[in-house]
């Protein structure tokens, strides 16, 4: 293991620790201030984005399905020219309720309707998904961050594995592979879960 992926991996479980001393989690701090959680509304509102980076995330939730243990997911992506510029989505990052890391995986284009960006393009950008923002949470925006550096070549071919699945698609006729609703989730991988967590 790389000094960078144990330093991240250190991160994570840092800020999931001084969260928990608060009785907080990276989902409840999230949803600070929030009454009403809404399904498919982005929170915070307007998303977040560093200025700095050009990172940006924004968390929701899909309507509750029986048996499912995830909660909702954070979309990240990348604006690489500043914050009118292009919009490239890097990973979903789903969590349960408590906000433990359940998986990362990787969508169609319809899903988000980013500036599409193929794998070469699109793993360039993962480094430079650094979000050092104190709102909704700094704990949360350090917390993200260290995912990408922890998960960096799982993440890299998550996205492979996304234009693989996408050239082999044969959508119904008339409609494009990347506008094809029936193909959403493009690949996963599942995290293990820590003991304790």
């Amino acid at each position: 293991m790389t000094t960078a992926r144990e330093h991240a991996l250190s991160e994570i479980v840092f800020c999931e620790t001084v969260l928990a001393k608060g009785g907080l989690n990276v989902l409840s701090d999230t949803f600070r201030g929030v009454s009403d959680i809404e399904a498919w509304e982005h929170y915070p509102a307007g998303d977040v984005f560093d200025p700095a980076s050009n990172a940006q995330w924004f968390y929701h939730c899909h309507p509750a399905s029986e048996g499912s243990a995830e909660h909702g997911h954070f979309h990240c992506f990348l604006r690489p020219d500043g914050p009118e510029g292009a919009i490239h989505h890097l990973i979903a990052i789903g969590v349960d309720a408590n906000g433990r890391l359940l998986r990362l995986f990787t969508v169609n284009q319809w899903v988000v309707g980013d500036d599409w960006a193929d794998a070469d393009r699109t793993i360039d950008l993962i480094t430079r998904f650094d979000m050092q923002m104190p709102s909704p949470s700094y704990l949360v925006n350090r917390w993200l961050t260290a995912i990408f550096v922890a998960y960096e070549s799982e993440i890299a071919d998550l996205i492979r594995a996304r234009d693989a699945l996408l050239a082999a698609h044969v959508p119904p006729d008339g409609i494009a592979v990347r506008e094809d609703r029936a193909l959403e989730v493009t690949s996963e991988f599942v995290v293990a879960l820590r003991p304790g967590s």
